[in-house]
């Protein structure tokens, strides 16, 4: 992942960029919700844009090709298997 996007990702659970990090089990399943509730956020904001270009007889924005879901699926996927294996996910290290 690009500097600015793992950045954006630890600033949406909560975290630091820049330093050795640690997300323990007890964490997870709220940075789990963090991701998806920024996914549901994203995905709402481009429908609305959408929705009020075509309103306004404008065309439609683009977006990133990479969202921001696939670009952090596997992190969220991760973070479950880990709370479930109660194992610590880290970085940076």
């Amino acid at each position: 992942m690009l500097q600015a996007n793992g950045q954006r990702v630890l600033e949406i659970m909560g975290k630091h960029a820049g330093a050795p990090g640690i997300i323990l089990p007890q964490d997870m399943a709220s940075a789990a919700a963090a991701l998806r509730g920024a996914i549901d956020s994203e995905e709402a904001g481009q429908q609305a844009a959408i929705a009020q270009a075509k309103l306004q007889g404008d065309v439609p924005p683009n977006f990133d090709a990479i969202s921001l879901r696939k670009r952090v699926w596997p992190l969220v996927e991760m973070l479950q298997r880990s709370e479930r294996e109660n194992a610590s996910v880290t970085w940076g290290a």
